[in-house]
């Protein structure tokens, strides 16, 4: 077995750390299809192989196959990518990733969708050899890396590079306690509600902070959007390409800011609230509270060190909500809590933050919308 990587302590690893583990040999990747691998302020991006497995159901390969060894029950056709493959709606193909791992017996990884992919509803997690979990990948782990996605509203379009999940190290513990996260919001802020910071008082907690919907919108009553069905074809490959209109509708309040969700239909919504991350610290959407309502309302979870921060004292960014209601509909009202964002400690402070300064797309957002459309 490897020796174990030398670390500063334990926590999430910040981008000068990731490369260090980069160079180490921790991860690999193909270098003809990937020059070299994007490391973010607390993450690395995954990138697509060249081929898609469409499946006839979704499956892990439990702890004593690799995932090859289980392919054959489940393949019903390739699509090839090199020239852009289409993904149907509602079925799930297996990608090869470009990287693989290596890890150490101290570092262990987690896989999340990236959010420009979270907000189009394509849902993907991370596939290993020998395993029982998605996007949980064990300390010691050597081998491929392989991403299962589903896109349930768009038809989407994919080609090989492109990045939409994301990967972070980590060792040891590194959750934030509710302790430590309202001693640091005392402090300095870490959630606002226009330019001031949440009462301590409101400062709503329970192994991370609740969040709740912004249903006041815009000064036409616009809170977010609902995706259209049986839109044109999105192809992923195009930033920036896409008219909104031809695949989103707006939602606007109610009287009394509020909304119904209908059933199954996919909704992007505001948080009330800013976020800001500090670059001692990474962030995590973690999974809904069923008690809060029939709903889902996250896709996308990885929030970076300097989301929402700089170092004049900016009072955080918004999160993008990506909600679909289940089984009935749902009335949601202004600020109601609908979901948790867990804070992780780095190993050390990040030397490079979310931001303008790295082209980080969603600074200080006022709207909901992917990167793969032209700002409305």
């Amino acid at each position: 077995m490897a020796a174990d990587f030398p670390l500063p302590g334990p926590g999430v690893l910040p981008s000068q750390w990731l490369d260090r583990a980069v160079k180490a040999g921790l991860v690999h990747w193909d270098t003809g299809a990937l020059d070299a691998p994007a490391i973010q302020p607390a993450s690395l991006d995954l990138h697509l192989g060249d081929v898609a497995y469409r499946l006839r159901c979704s499956f892990l390969p439990d702890t004593t196959h690799t995932v090859e060894q289980r392919l054959e029950d489940f393949v019903m056709g390739e699509v090839d990518l090199s020239r852009g493959g289409v993904l149907e709606r509602n079925r799930p193909y297996l990608i090869p990733l470009v990287e693989r791992l290596d890890l150490p017996p101290n570092v262990r990884a987690k896989a999340n969708p990236k959010s420009s992919t979270g907000r189009i509803d394509v849902f993907c997690r991370v596939i290993t050899d020998r395993s029982y979990r998605f996007d949980e990948i064990t300390a010691g782990y050597s081998g491929r890396l392989y991403l299962e996605l589903i896109s349930s509203t768009f038809t989407v379009k994919v080609h090989p590079g492109l990045a939409l999940n994301q990967l972070r190290l980590m060792s040891g513990r590194s959750l934030v306690t509710d302790d430590e996260l309202l001693d640091v919001h005392r402090r300095s802020g870490l959630l606002f509600v226009g330019d001031d910071a949440v009462p301590a008082e409101d400062f709503a907690q329970a192994d991370g902070v609740f969040l709740g919907l912004d249903l006041r919108g815009d000064d036409a009553g616009v809170v977010g959007y609902r995706a259209k069905r049986n839109s044109r074809l999105l192809d992923l490959g195009e930033i920036g390409g896409h008219d909104p209109d031809e695949y989103w509708e707006p939602v606007v309040r109610e009287r009394g800011n509020q909304v119904v969700l209908e059933p199954e239909e996919f909704y992007l919504l505001l948080s009330a609230e800013s976020i800001r991350i500090p670059p001692e610290f990474a962030g995590e959407m973690v999974a809904y509270d069923p008690t809060s309502g029939e709903l889902r309302t996250h896709y996308a979870g990885f929030f970076d060190p300097g989301f929402g921060y700089d170092e004049a004292g900016m009072p955080g960014s918004r999160a993008a909500l990506e909600v679909r209601a289940h089984d009935v509909p749902f009335m949601v009202q202004d600020r109601l809590r609908v979901c948790k964002l867990a804070f992780e400690h780095l190993a050390e402070p990040a030397e490079t933050l979310y931001g303008e300064a790295i082209g980080s797309s969603y600074q200080g957002q006022v709207s909901t919308l992917s990167k793969y459309f032209r700002k409305p």
